[in-house]
């Protein structure tokens, strides 16, 4: 899974620039209203959980959503196909007594090149279906490094670690939750409609909702 670790130079350096702040965030959202959020600590290393920072995000559980109901899609059209060809098979199969060699044999060569082709083009969708995943996952984090670089600052950090990475540690040094809370804040803030703008037009979909303002990805 495409995560932090590329970028792990830039949030070392980043938090090791930057001066200690006081122990309380505040981001000012669009709407002019500001999100505090206590940091009730200084630790030089933090640890985060990469997986459940992207799938309990709101734009992770968007994403999954999507990729999701457009597997299930997959899956329906998969068995819906197996069963046509076992029919078409069993058809093929019945007349074979009743055909020369020289006669079945096309048949049954355009049958086999028919199912390959189609198990391809499954083989296609699938690839297709992670790529958007890598991809999703991708533009996500990104879009977290700044936040989390001013995570660091804040707790006077110079080193963020990935769970998976660390053998030992306090709970309290975990800031996966911190993390998606501020996500969630920043991200997903209604934006301030434009001036004669139609207020419906603006409001926020929290399923398709881009992170960091860009375009939302080309998921199903």
């Amino acid at each position: 899974m495409w995560g932090l670790r590329a970028a792990a130079s830039f949030l070392t350096l980043a938090a090791a620039a930057l001066p200690f702040a006081a122990p309380v965030w505040a981001q000012q959202l669009p709407d002019g209203q500001a999100a505090a959020v206590s940091v009730p600590f200084q630790s030089p290393v933090l640890t985060i959980n990469q997986q459940r920072l992207f799938e309990d995000s709101a734009f992770g559980k968007a994403s999954l959503t999507r990729l999701e109901a457009a597997s299930r899609e997959l899956q329906a059209e998969i068995r819906k196909i197996e069963s046509d060809l076992e029919i078409e098979e069993r058809m093929l199969t019945e007349r074979r007594a009743e055909l020369q060699p020289s006669e079945f044999q096309p048949l049954s060569r355009a049958f086999d090149d028919k199912v390959e082709k189609i198990r391809e083009a499954w083989s296609v969708k699938d690839r297709e279906l992670k790529r958007q995943r890598d991809a999703d996952q991708q533009t996500f984090f990104e879009s977290a490094v700044p936040l989390l670089a001013e995570l660091m600052r804040e707790m006077g950090a110079v080193v963020l670690i990935d769970q998976s990475s660390v053998i030992l540690s306090l709970d309290r040094v975990d800031v996966t939750q911190v993390a998606i809370d501020r996500l969630d804040a920043v991200f997903n803030a209604p934006k301030a409609p434009e001036v004669g703008a139609d207020p419906a037009a603006t409001a926020p979909d929290a399923e398709t909702a881009p992170v960091d303002g860009g375009s939302a990805p080309n998921t199903p």
